[in-house]
């Protein structure tokens, strides 16, 4: 007697596994990924102090893999996606890297081996579970932050990142809610995750912090005008309120772009006492004993016409410690308008800045791809042991995106920059970036 197999098992099997196979086409139809490469030069001449090093060379190839998920169908839907990066050395003597790794420090570019070398090659993965709901949405791995009081670097060969839990919620028709803790961070040298500080807490070995607990939210009035409030609290360290409004208004010829910035930042746990500044929980600054004590005014005002855009910005800051932000020494970003190419951010207790800056675009002239930017800061009052000093910064940057789809997504740029300062630590240097950059869809 023969026995007949029968379908009955594999076609209940296929009809448990359906609704998941269905909520699953989401997930896989709406994602995408692109390959960005990243082709960056360095150097950087520092034209005053005799400390190692006077100049910094740095040559290296980046690749970004980025990977992002749609989701699963359904009332709650769940995703996940992915962003590996490798970067490669391909230029970089010890005496133009200079970092030795008893400093805990890479180089402009690469980390830094045991015997102050750039390493040959540096790579990381990271991995983001989301879930959403509605229009809310969480997050939970690695994280790109692009916020009033935390903002990811990325101007050079592999962008910082942060772990933590990010949710940001639009269920409330002209109104982004975002909130949620940051934990540990990887700086745009290196391949680690490590914990938070802020200039003043001693370096590279000195004390952190695994909490950054933020909230905050945007709205748009109108189509024209947003207003925002932001706050952010590393544990320990500080504690900064944001305002902000961005208002857009036509002109009879032109358009004239208003945006105003105001940060109060206080102390945190451990910086409000004696005690823990003595730990080494401290802010950079002078007469402040370490503790946190800034607050930040600035309006920056720019009008544009045809190809042109021309910008007027202040800012000053109050209080006797510099402008505390997430800042590890290894390269870290602001929300200030006085962040620029150089670094030195113009945030020291008491500085006031004029900014002034170019910028064009040929299209208007029939070179669509082609801009320039031509930007001037000056910076005085800043508090000091010698008295009030100053600095200023001058950047010029020149940007082609090539044109047809044959090269879609490649684009070359030259950025040169000079910084001089009296501030004893503030080095005078002269800079030069060449980048280029090649963005290539997957699927």
């Amino acid at each position: 007697m023969s026995c007949k197999r029968s379908s009955f098992a594999p076609g209940l099997i296929a009809l448990a596994l359906a609704p998941l196979t269905s909520q699953a086409a989401g997930l896989i139809e709406d994602s995408h990924a692109r390959l960005e490469m990243r082709n960056i030069y360095f150097n950087q001449d520092n034209r005053s102090g005799s400390a190692n090093p006077s100049k910094q060379e740095e040559w290296g190839q980046g690749f970004l893999f980025d990977f992002t998920s749609g989701y699963t169908e359904g009332a709650v839907g769940v995703g996940v996606d992915a962003l590996g990066m490798l970067g490669i050395r391909l230029d970089s003597g010890k005496g133009t890297h200079y970092n030795p790794q008893s400093t805990n420090r890479g180089g402009l570019v690469f980390p830094s081996d045991s015997d102050g070398r750039a390493v040959d090659e540096f790579s990381t993965l990271g991995v983001t579970g989301k879930l959403r709901v509605a229009k809310t949405e969480a997050r939970l791995g690695t994280l790109r932050p692009k916020m009033p009081v935390l903002t990811l670097n990325d101007g050079r060969l592999l962008p910082e990142t942060f772990e933590g839990l990010q949710i940001t919620s639009r269920d409330l028709d002209s109104f982004t809610f975002t909130g949620g803790q940051i934990q540990r961070v990887k700086s745009r040298n290196s391949s680690n995750n490590e914990g938070m500080a802020i200039a003043g807490a001693g370096g590279p070995f000195g004390k952190r912090s695994n909490a950054f607990n933020f909230f905050g939210v945007d709205y748009a009035v109108s189509r024209d005008l947003t207003l925002q409030y932001y706050y952010g609290e590393l544990e320990d360290f500080y504690r900064q309120h944001f305002v902000g409004l961005v208002h857009q208004l036509a002109l009879p010829v032109g358009s004239l772009k208003t945006d105003l910035r105001y940060f109060d930042s206080g102390p945190s746990g451990r910086n409000g006492s004696v005690a823990g500044r003595a730990e080494g929980y401290r802010s950079a600054g002078f007469g402040n004993n370490g503790k946190v004590d800034n607050q930040a005014f600035a309006g920056l005002f720019t009008y544009s016409l045809g190809g042109h855009g021309f910008s007027l910005g202040y800012q000053q800051l109050e209080g006797d410690s510099d402008f505390p932000f997430v800042n590890q020494g290894d390269g870290s970003a602001t929300y200030l308008i006085t962040d620029r190419q150089t670094g030195a951010r113009f945030q020291k207790a008491g500085e006031r800045t004029w900014v002034a800056q170019h910028t064009y675009n040929f299209a208007a002239v029939g070179i669509p791809g082609l801009t320039t930017l031509l930007a001037y800061q000056r910076g005085d009052n800043i508090k000091s042991a010698q008295g009030d000093q100053h600095e200023w910064e001058r950047d010029f940057w020149v940007t082609y995106a090539v044109q047809g789809e044959m090269f879609k997504g490649l684009s070359f740029s030259w950025r040169n920059a000079s910084l001089r300062s009296t501030y004893a630590n503030q080095r005078d240097l002269d800079e030069n970036r060449l980048y280029i950059t090649y963005s290539l869809p997957l699927f």
